[in-house]
């Protein structure tokens, strides 16, 4: 839980403070890659102690794509930063709240559950 909960402050962090600068910096993207290896990280020491079974469920399948979706994102942050096209970098904010929400779902759906089982 200690490494979904760093991705979820570093994640948060990068979204916002990209956001709020307007265009995307290198800094973000360093933020972006941590939140993703810390959020792999914590899904595989999750998945351990689950005794390394998946689950089709709503926090599963939206937790596996809210990791696709971060990695693609990071990726393609790279990519525009690479490129270095000004416009590009003003308007990646506009996807990166969205990928953020998404991956709020499973980030809620596991505290709820760890809820449920502990209660």
């Amino acid at each position: 839980m200690v490494f979904i909960n760093l991705a979820l402050v570093l994640y948060t962090i990068r979204v916002w403070w990209e956001r709020l600068s307007g265009t995307l910096r290198p800094a973000h993207l360093a933020f972006f890659w941590a939140g993703f290896v810390w959020d792999s990280t914590g899904t595989e020491a999750m998945r351990r102690i689950m005794g390394g079974r998946f689950e089709l469920n709503l926090h599963g399948v939206t937790g596996l794509t809210a990791l696709a979706l971060m990695l693609v994102h990071a990726l393609w942050a790279s990519w525009v930063l690479v490129r270095g096209k000004d416009e590009a970098k003003r308007r990646f904010h506009r996807l990166s709240v969205l990928v953020w929400a998404i991956w709020l779902v499973p980030y809620f759906t596991g505290y709820l559950l760890s809820m449920a089982m502990r209660g």
